[in-house]
């Protein structure tokens, strides 16, 4: 599919502000890694200012996150009665990895550079971080062995979505995964210890 000159240059910024900082990225560096003429002002033509671009990026992330999580919850309501809840559980934690992933560019912008800039901060936080913990809770809430288990199910989601956040993000900026805990391990632990959850006449029939 063919971007846009617009669309182009806010994932070319964001690629950008991700290796080089925003501070250190200059217009006409996003105009040249977006095929327009460096310095020529194509930019202004779409975006008032890098500033502006950088929170487009931000906003069109927020959007296209809360549409993907709809999706993937209605996607895995669709077939779950078909897996076992450590089947279910495993794709749940796949998913959530695979999200943080694909925003890795923007996870450096965030905690490299949006300090400045409290109201994307804003944007990040209620449009990219909550929506993955909600659908957490949302998750836990919609499968049938958890129906009986009393549980802070938000505070549940916290634990749960911060320690998928907190693996790609300890990947991503050390090299290796925590604990050096490959993918495999890690999915395995999360829901050995989402299995904990299950009220106790769950878990002595799954043992």
């Amino acid at each position: 599919m063919t971007r846009s000159t617009r669309e182009r240059i806010i994932d070319e910024a964001l690629r950008l502000f991700a290796e080089r900082g925003y501070s250190a990225t200059s217009v006409a560096e996003i105009e040249a890694a977006s095929g327009l003429s460096p310095g020529a002002g194509g930019l202004y033509r779409h975006f008032r200012s890098k500033y502006e671009v950088l929170a487009a990026a931000m906003n069109e992330h927020a959007a296209r996150t809360r549409t993907q999580i709809a999706e993937t919850l209605a996607e895995m309501s669709a077939v779950d009665a078909s897996f076992t809840v450590e089947e279910r559980l495993a794709r749940l934690c796949g998913a959530g990895l695979a999200k943080v992933s694909e925003e890795s560019e923007l996870t450096r912008v965030f905690f490299r550079d949006l300090s400045q800039f409290p109201e994307l901060v804003a944007i990040v936080r209620e449009g990219l971080l909550q929506p993955m913990f909600d659908a957490i809770t949302t998750w836990f809430h919609a499968q049938p062995e958890y129906a009986g288990a009393d549980l802070d199910w938000p505070a549940i989601g916290a634990v749960l979505g911060g320690a998928v956040v907190h693996y790609r993000l300890f990947e991503e900026t050390v090299g290796e995964p925590p604990g050096r805990a490959e993918r495999d391990r890690f999915v395995a632990s999360w829901v050995r210890l989402a299995l904990g959850l299950l009220p106790s006449p769950a878990v002595q029939t799954l043992s």
